[in-house]
């Protein structure tokens, strides 16, 4: 007999890890919910941390006020403050023009305007919060490779560790903007090349971030500096995010470190100082990638399966957060009065209650770096008088701010 299970997550990425995690605080103790991961899981750490240095070839993510609630109400976040850096300003300007404004958190009340984790730091917390809970099945390594409604539930079959086929009430495709299981669902995926390539570093600089993070548009894409931990060797750290085009992506990547800095400075110039040293580069293709379908009878879409977007905002990881918590609590509400978790009106639902945000969030994502990249002088001026404007407009500078920490799609 094939064994069965409520929730299947397929994929155990950090979105899938933290739906995990929001499904088992929320939903009765008597729902079995699965995670299914390619990748073999860490073991347990009771007691210690690991001995990790990110030091200069770490990913980051931006982690807006609103993800800060999420992982507040998981009770993650107390562990997850070690290995934070606030952003405390940001700064927005436009390279070669007059226009910029600053935000600072002490404006609003806010602890922090957001915060940066290096993702080493932040998938380490969540897979061990995952072991300390206890509740959710791990079936790792193996994939989900292959899905089909049968006799009102998801027919899955795996490859790898664990059973060979599971049937499932809910199947969670969280596998990737690249989703082979989305394709083989049937869920056509729309994709739209941007033409570039975002290059992503770590950088040291001779002068402290004191906790500004830096977003800077020039005419061949957007530029952002994340602040970083000190670490040994690098105290004045910041994570890098450079909007460039192919051709000039692989050179800068095979470039030396003094002629990657030197062109780096001279795209940012010296409000940090001189920079002083690089780690390892990493470049990828940027596109905006969107799931036709997220919900259908027993399956939803979650992450950058759904959507994934460009980083010039940080606001892919954020909105994936908002989605899986809106999703929990939606079938929260909808198993405490008897139905289904699979039930297409529940999910439905969900989807109508987040499309707005999704569909704001994506926009912003899509339309800002062409709007900076624009050649016409008349739009450059627009350009420059909304930023300027942001700095002497305060309502419409605290709804810029709102609409970017994400409170405002939460209604905090």
């Amino acid at each position: 007999m094939k064994q069965h299970r409520d929730i299947v997550i397929a994929g155990g990425g950090m979105v899938g890890i933290s739906l995990a995690l929001y499904l088992a605080e929320v939903l009765p103790a008597s729902m079995r919910i699965c995670l299914v991961e390619g990748f073999a899981f860490p073991d347990p750490l009771p007691g210690h941390r690991p001995d990790y240095h990110p030091a200069f070839d770490a990913r980051s993510t931006a982690l807006s006020y609103s993800s800060r609630l999420i992982y507040e109400r998981l009770g993650l976040w107390d562990d997850l403050q070690q290995w934070l850096c606030p952003i405390d300003t940001i700064h927005v300007s436009n390279r070669g023009r007059f226009g910029s404004a600053l935000m600072r958190a002490e404006d609003y009340g806010w602890p922090a305007l957001g915060y940066v984790v290096e993702n080493a730091w932040l998938g380490n917390s969540l897979v061990q919060a995952l072991h300390k809970q206890g509740a959710v099945e791990l079936i790792s390594p193996a994939r989900v490779v292959g899905a089909r409604m049968e006799s009102g539930r998801m027919q899955l079959d795996l490859e790898g560790e664990g059973p060979d086929s599971l049937d499932a009430e809910l199947l969670v495709v969280a596998d990737g903007a690249a989703s082979g299981l989305r394709e083989k669902l049937g869920l056509a995926a729309t994709e739209k090349p941007y033409g570039q390539h975002a290059l992503v570093a770590n950088v040291a600089f001779a002068r402290p971030h004191k906790g500004c993070a830096f977003e800077r548009f020039t005419e061949q894409g957007p530029l952002a500096l994340l602040p970083l931990m000190s670490v040994p060797g690098a105290e004045h750290r910041s994570g890098l995010v450079w909007t460039v085009a192919p051709s000039e992506a692989e050179r800068l990547q095979q470039c030396s470190d003094q002629e990657f800095l030197a062109a780096l400075q001279e795209r940012f110039g010296y409000r940090l100082g001189r920079m002083q040293q690089v780690g390892e580069r990493h470049a990828y293709p940027l596109s905006l990638v969107k799931s036709g379908e997220q919900v259908r009878q027993g399956v939803v879409v979650m992450g950058n399966a759904a959507h994934a977007l460009h980083p010039v905002a940080g606001q892919g990881y954020n909105l994936a957060l908002r989605d899986l918590a809106e999703l929990a609590t939606v079938l929260a509400s909808s198993i405490e009065q008897g139905q289904r978790p699979g039930d297409l009106r529940t999910l439905q639902r969900y989807e109508e209650r987040q499309r707005q945000d999704q569909q704001r969030t994506i926009e912003f994502s899509d339309r800002l770096p062409s709007l900076f990249m624009a050649g016409d002088p008349v739009v450059g001026l627009a350009r420059d008088l909304a930023l300027s404007g942001l700095d002497v407009l305060p309502a419409l500078k605290r709804g810029f701010v709102d609409y970017a920490a994400g409170v405002a799609a939460m209604g905090e």
